[in-house]
């Protein structure tokens, strides 16, 4: 496949330019003169976009310019050899000679991305970049690669048993530097006689994951990478944090420090996680992707839903006499087509989540057969879980088939068998005993009393108190959507309320105790007035995190007091949003108001009698 991304019209052998800047310009060109471009000015912006992450030049006379964007037409590599050399800001100082420029598509396959990967770790052996120096054809340039690459994908001898050295390797694109790091760390170790497993977070996600037990026995762990992965694991353990490069340039150093155990031991907030700890810290990290990514939805077709409303609640509907042609447009584009997509659109994500990219499609459907038989949220959350867990085990299972079929597993294998096995678990086990539980919990939401009805809003309000905008809070949120959708509206009206108060009842507290506050204190308080009404409950997160014992209590008692309220004066909200947005078509606004505004001041006034005086210079 090298052949078919390495052309010879895309290989000059005399590059002419002096300076990083004309290097890249050249080789732009080739690959636009080419026609492997779809915009040559953007495609330029990607690559300039990653120079200003971290440069591209490397060791030993070598710079990999790269950019995977939507403005590359066909997966590509531009060689250029500059003869002279050219300052590229390389690792080592010294001028770079052997330029290669790889364009991947934003869509590019997994196959694609690999090989791409392969030619990068290709260029630390000395001896190609020494004929690679001395060539004389373009022809002569693919041959030496196309050789070479070959005998790295020889199967190596290394994994003998519990790795001693586990490592992770990632960069911002996720396609040359971390196979060049990980390659790096595999060669060293194994020239050392030391066993190492590295996990690469590139491109086309995690591989090589490397699994709790094998974290547990490690002596050592080096992390080298320029973007964000996953630490809490790893906490309790001997841990280097280090820049992608610096796998690539000192692998030697970063083995012996990890088997020696000089790195400092990493922690999680200050404290050793427990294996327990981090299995629940996956689980809320698939759901929470799920739901973070369903929000926009909720938030943009809720509000689109409400200003519906201000037409008439019905005013949507043709055949009522209060019909509003652009009430309908309002509800159609936030009810009919952004509030549709919620549920599959969070199942989606909380495949991705698991398994990366394929389990995207198998988990959207399974949300897709939730929402369209009656599963509701917990439905969709089941099916998303469906979809990704299925996709990990068929990429085990697909694991032992030959490398001809790779490229076909994402596009084919993954989906076609995923979509299969979820919809067959949703339809043939789920669905059912899922559909009546819902109907369940509605019928007994109609049949509780009012006592019970009160403490079910106080509940739900204090959730949103408890972590502002956390898993605790979009649980409760979550909730209040999933009973409107069910035609209760009295729950999402508490909820809604308990979310308001937080930031409101912190912004009349240092409005009214000044000398419980700093000036800055004093001075955020007021734009969380505009967090309160706007029902951004974050707002009152820097002031929790300054002074969590007096600020999330308090928060906490005034949300459930204006939650238990609302179900109280039985306000009911048929708008899955919050804030002075809703309040038009708020059923007993007045009371709501009462409800929100009496909560917020207890908040208040239990913040100014436990805050302490501040003496300010």
């Amino acid at each position: 496949m090298i052949n078919n991304m390495l052309s010879e019209n895309c290989i000059n052998l005399d590059l002419k330019g002096t300076n990083k800047s004309q290097i890249i310009d050249e080789l732009i060109e080739i690959l636009s003169a080419a026609g492997k471009l779809n915009d040559k000015d953007e495609y330029k912006k990607e690559i300039l976009k990653r120079e200003s992450q971290s440069s591209t030049g490397l060791e030993e006379g070598i710079a990999i310019p790269h950019a995977k964007t939507s403005a590359v037409k066909v997966p590509s590599i531009a060689f250029g050899l500059s003869k002279a050399g050219v300052d590229y800001d390389s690792l080592d100082g010294e001028p770079s000679k052997l330029f290669f420029m790889i364009a991947a598509p934003a869509n590019a396959s997994d196959t694609h991305i690999e090989i791409l990967s392969k030619l990068t770790t290709t260029l630390l052996d000395d001896g190609v970049r020494e004929r690679l120096l001395n060539v004389a054809s373009p022809k002569e340039v693919i041959e030496i690669l196309s050789t070479d690459m070959e005998k790295e994908e020889e199967t190596d001898k290394r994994d003998t048993g519990m790795p001693d050295v586990l490592a992770v390797t990632a960069c911002p694109t996720g396609i040359a530097h971390t196979y060049m790091a990980a390659d790096a760390l595999i060669k060293k170790a194994l020239a050392m006689g030391i066993n190492i497993k590295v996990e690469t977070n590139g491109s086309t996600g995690v591989k090589n994951e490397l699994t709790d037990e094998e974290i547990k026995n490690a002596k050592g762990i080096i992390v080298a990478a320029d973007k964000n992965v996953e630490m809490d694991r790893f906490a309790g353990k001997h841990v280097e944090i280090v820049p992608v490069k610096e796998g690539i340039k000192n692998p030697e150093k970063l083995i012996k420090n990890a088997v020696a155990q000089t790195a400092p031991i990493y922690s999680v907030s200050g404290e050793k996680a427990s294996s327990s700890k981090k299995e629940r810290t996956g689980f809320y990290k698939h759901i929470m992707s799920g739901v973070s990514n369903m929000l926009p939805f909720v938030v943009g077709g809720g509000i689109l839903i409400a200003l519906s409303f201000m037409f008439g609640i019905h005013a949507s509907n043709p055949s009522d006499p209060s019909f509003n042609p652009l009430a309908k447009l309002l509800s159609d584009i936030g009810g009919g087509n952004a509030f549709f997509l919620m549920v599959p659109v969070m199942a989606g994500f909380i495949g991705m989540s698991i398994a990366d990219r394929p389990g995207f499609a198998p988990a959207m459907v399974g949300g897709l057969i939730s929402l369209n038989n009656g599963g509701g949220f917990l439905g969709g959350l089941i099916g998303g879980f469906l979809g990704g867990y299925s996709v990990v085990l068929l990429k085990k299972i697909f694991s032992k088939l030959p490398n001809s079929l790779e490229g076909i597993k994402p596009v084919l294998l993954y989906p076609l068998f995923g979509i299969f096995i979820t919809g067959a678990l949703m339809y043939g086990v789920i669905i059912d005993p899922i559909a009546a539980l819902n109907s369940g919990v509605t019928n007994f939401l109609e049949t509780l009393g009012t006592g019970n009805l009160i403490l079910l809003g106080a509940v739900l309000a204090g959730m949103m108190a408890v972590d502002m905008g956390g898993p605790v809070n979009k649980a409760a949120f979550t909730f209040g959507i999933a009973t409107i959708a069910a035609g209760n509206y009295a729950p999402h009206a508490a909820v809604m309320a308990g979310g308001m108060v937080p930031p409101l009842g912190i912004a009349i507290a240092t409005t009214i105790f000044k000398n419980k506050f700093t000036k800055d204190e004093r001075d955020a308080g007021k734009t969380c007035y505009i967090m309160g009404l706007s029902f951004i409950t974050e707002g009152a997160i820097p002031f929790a995190a300054s002074d969590p014992v007096k600020v999330i209590p308090a928060s906490i008692i005034g949300a459930a007091i204006a939650g238990g309220l609302s179900m109280m004066f039985g306000v009911l909200l048929p708008a899955p949003h919050g804030g002075i947005f809703v309040f038009p078509v708020v059923t007993n606004p007045v009371m709501y108001l009462v409800s929100i505004v009496v909560g917020s001041l207890v908040t208040a006034f239990i913040l100014g009698t436990w805050k302490k005086p501040v003496n300010e210079i």
